[in-house]
C-alpha cells in the first residue's frame, strides 16, 4: 500500500467511513423511540466530529502535500486519486482556508445546520389533527381516529375519493409555525456558512463537484416549458382497477425476472436470525450472481407501520469495500416503503404508483449491490446527487413499458393476465400524464434553486411558493396550505432537487438508446453494469455517461432527451393488435 492510499485510507476512516450509516437509517425507521433517540444523538456526535476533522489543518496539509507528489500520485490507480482529490474537495468547501476563528464559525455553523436538518425533517413527517366533526362523517374511516381528533399523516394521493384528496391536502399541508421558523434558521444558515467559506449562495456551494458544476446552467427552456403546458392532458385510470393485478409477490417475481434476463442476478429470501431486524415484517434478500455468486443483501423494510415515515427510500448499512486481505466487503442495504399489510382476503395490493416506486428503490439497491469499488467513500449510491438519481430513474421505464408489466402482472385470485387494453391504457396515461410530472418537477427545482439563492429573501416562504408555483406549475397554489413545510428533500437534497430532472434526462437518453427496442438486452445490461453501475463515485458522472451512450451528450442533449419524453408518440407502448 503506498503512502497515500494509507492515508486515503486512515483518513476516510476518519473522515468518512464513520459516517452514521446505521444511525442514519435507526433513527428514521427503529419502532423504539428510544433507539431513535440514540441513533439521532449518534448521528449528531459523529457530524459534529466529522466537521471538525474538515478542518483539521494538519490532516489537510498531510494530504496536499502527497497530492502534489506527482511519482506518488503517478503510481496510484485512477479511483484512489479520485477519492484523495474528494477527501482535498471536503475540506475545501469546509472552510480549511479561513483563520482559526472563522474555522471554528464555520464548524458550529455545520452543526447547527444538521441539528436544524434533523428538527425539519421530523416535522416534515408528523402528522395534523382535526376535529373528526369537521369531515363528513362517510370519508372519516380513511384517516387514523384519536379520541374526538383524526390524524392526518398524509396527502392520501391514491384515494380514488376526491373529497378525502382535497380534505388531507388542506389538513395535511396546513402552516405549522414551528416548522416554518425552522425552515427560514436552515435557509439563513446554510447561506451563512456558503457565504463564510467563499461562496456567493449555498447553491453555488452545493453544486461543487455535479455534473451541473453551477446553479447558473438553465436545463429546460421557457419555449420547453410552454410545451408541457399545452400537452398537460388529463387520462384517467382508476388505480383500484390495477392493485389486484399488482400483488406485492407478483412484482417482486416481475423485477427477479427483469434482473435474472439483464443481469444475471436472482433475489432470494432468507431466514433473519433472532435479533437481526427491527420489526418481525421485514425480508431479507440476498443478492446472487448467476457466475460470481453472492453480491450483497437487501431488507425489504416494505410495510405500514406506527411511527414509520411514509417515505420511501433507500439506506446503505454497510458500503462495498476492498479489504486488505484481498476480499470484498459485501455491500447491506436496506429499501423502506410505506405499504399495507395484507389482510384475511387479499395479499398487500400495490397501486401503479406503489408498482413503480418499488421499481425506483431498487434501482438504487442495485446500484450498491453491483458497486465493485475500493472504497466505501465512493460506494454504490456514495457519488454526485445527478447522478445518483439515474439508476433509480431508469427502473421506472421499465417498469412503464408493456413488455416488462406483461411478464409479472396476474391477477391475484384467478391469475389472468393484465388484459392487453389495461396495459396499453396505463401506460398510455404514464405517458400523457409526463408533462404535468415534469412540470412538477421544474417546480421543485426552481423553488430548492430560490430558497437556496441570494439571500435574505424578498418575500416569506409561503410567497415564494405561491408566486414559483403559479408561474411554473399548472395548478393553482391552495390558500392556507404551506408545501415547502412537507418538502423533506430540502434536507439531503438542499439546492440539489434538480438533480430528479438532470438524472431522469440521463436515464432517458440510456432508455431510448440502449433499452427501448428490447428491455430485456443482455449485452446491454453487462454494458450498464460495467460503465454505470460499477464505479459509484469512484468515476466522473459524465465519463460513465459517455461510457454508456459510447458519446459526449450536450446540453443540448440533455433537454432535447427531457422534451421527447413528452411527445405523445406510444409507439413503444401500445402493443400489436
Amino acid at each position: 500500500m503506498s503512502p497515500v492510499q494509507r492515508t486515503v485510507c486512515q483518513g476516510g476512516a476518519l473522515l468518512f467511513f464513520l459516517l452514521p450509516c446505521q444511525a442514519d437509517f435507526v433513527k428514521i425507521a427503529h419502532p423504539d423511540f428510544a433507539f431513535r433517540e440514540a441513533a439521532e444523538e449518534a448521528c449528531r456526535n459523529i457530524g459534529t466530529m466529522v466537521e471538525k476533522l474538515n478542518t483539521d489543518v494538519e490532516l489537510c496539509q498531510s494530504l496536499r502535500q502527497l497530492l502534489a507528489d506527482e511519482v506518488v500520485m503517478g503510481s496510484l490507480d485512477p479511483e484512489t486519486r479520485r477519492v484523495a482529490e474528494l477527501f482535498m474537495f471536503d475540506f475545501e468547501i469546509s472552510g480549511i482556508h479561513l483563520d482559526e476563528e472563522k474555522r471554528k464559525k464555520a464548524v458550529n455553523l455545520n452543526i447547527k445546520i444538521l441539528d436544524l436538518c434533523n428538527e425539519f425533517l421530523t416535522g416534515t413527517h408528523l402528522p395534523n389533527k382535526i376535529d373528526k366533526h369537521v369531515l363528513p362523517e362517510h370519508i372519516r374511516y380513511n384517516f387514523t381516529a384519536e379520541g374526538n381528533y383524526l390524524q392526518v399523516a398524509g396527502l392520501h394521493a391514491d384515494c380514488p375519493d376526491d373529497l378525502v384528496r382535497e380534505a388531507a391536502y388542506k389538513i395535511f399541508l396546513y402552516p405549522n409555525a414551528e416548522q416554518l421558523s425552522c425552515l427560514e434558521e436552515l435557509l439563513a444558515s446554510r447561506n451563512s456558512l456558503a457565504q463564510l467559506v467563499g461562496y456567493n449562495t449555498f447553491a453555488h456551494r452545493a453544486l461543487q463537484g455535479t455534473m451541473a458544476k453551477n446553479p447558473g446552467r438553465r436545463c429546460v427552456t421557457q419555449k420547453d416549458f410552454e410545451m408541457m403546458t399545452k400537452m398537460k392532458v388529463k387520462y384517467d385510470i382508476d388505480p383500484g382497477l390495477y392493485c389486484p393485478f399488482f400483488s406485492l409477490g407478483a412484482c417482486m417475481e416481475g423485477l427477479n425476472s427483469l434482473f435474472s434476463q439483464l443481469l444475471g442476478i436472482s433475489l432470494y429470501a432468507e431466514q433473519t436470525q433472532r435479533g437481526e431486524v427491527w420489526s418481525e415484517d421485514i425480508r431479507k434478500l440476498a443478492v446472487v450472481h448467476e457466475n460470481e455468486g453472492l453480491l450483497g443483501y437487501i431488507y425489504c423494510d416494505f410495510f405500514q407501520r406506527p411511527n414509520k415515515p411514509h417515505q420511501d427510500c433507500h439506506f446503505t448499512v454497510r458500503g462495498g469495500r476492498l479489504r486488505e486481505n484481498g476480499e470484498y466487503q459485501l455491500p447491506v442495504v436496506v429499501l423502506m416503503l410505506s405499504l399495507p399489510h395484507s389482510t384475511r382476503s387479499a395479499p398487500t395490493l400495490l397501486s401503479p404508483g406503489m408498482m413503480e416506486n418499488l421499481f425506483h428503490e431498487m434501482g438504487h439497491a442495485m446500484h450498491s449491490m453491483l458497486g465493485r469499488t475500493r472504497y466505501q467513500h465512493v460506494t454504490g449510491t456514495r457519488c454526485p446527487t445527478d447522478f445518483a438519481e439515474v439508476p433509480s430513474i431508469l427502473m421506472e421505464y421499465f417498469a412503464n413499458d408493456y413488455r416488462v408489466v406483461n411478464q409479472f402482472a396476474r391477477h391475484y385470485k384467478t391469475g389472468q393476465p393484465l388484459p392487453k387494453s389495461m396495459v396499453s391504457r396505463l401506460c398510455e396515461s404514464k405517458k400523457v400524464c409526463a408533462a404535468a410530472d415534469m412540470q412538477l418537477q421544474v417546480f421543485y427545482a426552481v423553488l430548492d434553486q430560490i430558497y437556496h439563492g441570494k439571500h435574505p429573501l424578498k418575500r416569506s416562504t409561503t410567497e415564494i411558493l405561491k408566486e414559483t408555483q403559479e408561474k411554473f406549475y399548472g395548478l393553482p397554489y391552495v390558500p392556507n396550505t404551506a408545501w415547502q413545510l412537507r418538502f423533506s428533500h430540502l434536507v439531503g437534497y438542499g439546492a440539489k432537487y434538480y438533480s430528479y430532472l438532470m438524472s431522469r434526462a440521463v436515464a432517458s437518453m440510456v432508455w431510448k438508446q440502449c433499452f427501448a427496442q428490447d428491455p430485456f438486452d443482455r449485452a446491454m445490461g453487462e454494458r450498464y453494469r460495467r460503465e454505470m453501475l460499477a464505479h459509484g463515485g469512484g468515476k466522473e458522472p459524465i465519463l460513465m455517461v459517455q461510457g454508456m451512450l459510447q458519446k459526449s451528450p450536450s446540453v443540448e442533449d440533455f433537454v432535447d432527451a427531457l422534451v421527447s419524453d413528452l411527445d405523445q408518440d406510444f409507439e413503444t407502448f401500445i402493443m400489436d393488435s
